[in-house]
């Protein structure tokens, strides 16, 4: 269950999330007779800078800008668009900022074989700054999906993407296995009921008041390459109704035991405390995609 002494206030409830048009698979034409977009296009308003070299950064003559980036500069937002999902890389906690994916009717349906992938490093990534196996053995922590392998059964290789550790963060194993879990079920069971389903995941680190009196944020890390340990992880659900409907659902989990019996609507949490504990933003995509949404809280019907 969430603990009372973790200082943001997760109340019950939903508000604003963002609006991602629907990606068209590869093999399939644009309805629109145009080039069909990817989810890289429609990722959510991030406070971070595109990753774009130092010679694509606007200088004004005589600021110096280029200047200063004459030996490149050390870092800007790790992006990497895969078969299965758009994912944005943080190279100090060695795991994702958030992840994306699109589900629906087709992703869930395919004759992948998860006994045919195995959990590997993302070579893409500098190896000072990348996960390993070893990282997770003997931690006590499973190595837990931000996207979901059962998501993506259409393509062996969009699930096969699904095991980069990159696309990976320790999970208390009966968080996984119980009541996260069924959290993934259930954004199964939107999409086959639902147009589209994009599902935003990623990590928090949560504050927390210690016995002093004051708050701190701490997390455990593991291995040798100081994998961080989430407090907590959050879900984002953007649902495309049949009927043109935007439907925004939003969830918080503590990275710990969770009773799975406990009914998933009681993670439910508004889309603004998302977004203030993780430094994103969803609002400003939805608001600017339709004015028909419907977001549930707690105690609504679905």
């Amino acid at each position: 269950m969430l603990r009372a002494r973790w200082a943001l206030p997760f109340a019950v409830g939903a508000g604003l999330g963002a609006a991602l048009a629907p990606r068209h698979r590869r093999d399939s034409p644009d309805p629109r007779g145009e080039a069909a977009e990817g989810l890289l296009a429609r990722l959510p308003v991030l406070p971070v800078l595109p990753a774009v070299s130092a010679a694509d950064l606007p200088a004004p003559p005589g600021s110096g800008r280029t200047e200063l980036s004459k030996y490149g500069l050390p870092g800007l937002a790790q992006l990497r668009s895969r078969e299965s999902y758009v994912l944005c890389y943080d190279p100090r906690s060695r795991s994702a900022l958030w992840v994306i994916e699109q589900l629906n009717r087709d992703t869930l349906s395919g004759a992948s074989d998860r006994a045919a992938c195995d959990f590997q490093e993302d070579d893409s990534v500098h190896e000072y700054h990348r996960a390993t196996n070893a990282d997770y053995r003997g931690s006590g922590f499973d190595r837990g999906h931000l996207a979901a392998a059962a998501n993506h059964k259409w393509s062996q290789k969009a699930m096969r993407d699904t095991f980069y550790l990159s696309n990976i963060a320790p999970q208390n194993p009966h968080l996984n296995q119980n009541a996260w879990n069924n959290l993934e079920k259930y954004c199964r069971s939107l999409a086959k009921h639902n147009r589209n389903v994009y599902v935003c995941t990623g990590p928090l680190f949560l504050p927390r008041t210690e016995a002093d009196g004051k708050m701190y944020v701490k997390y455990q890390v593991i291995g040798k390459n100081n994998v961080a340990v989430p407090t907590h992880f959050f879900k984002v659900l953007i649902l495309e109704k049949e009927s043109g409907e935007i439907e925004l659902r939003s969830y918080v989990m503590p990275n710990s035991p969770v009773d799975e019996k406990i009914p998933l609507e009681r993670f439910l949490v508004p889309i603004e405390s998302i977004e203030r504990a993780s430094g994103l933003l969803f609002v400003p995509n939805i608001l600017r995609r339709t004015s028909n949404l419907k977001a549930i809280t707690a105690g609504s019907r679905s």
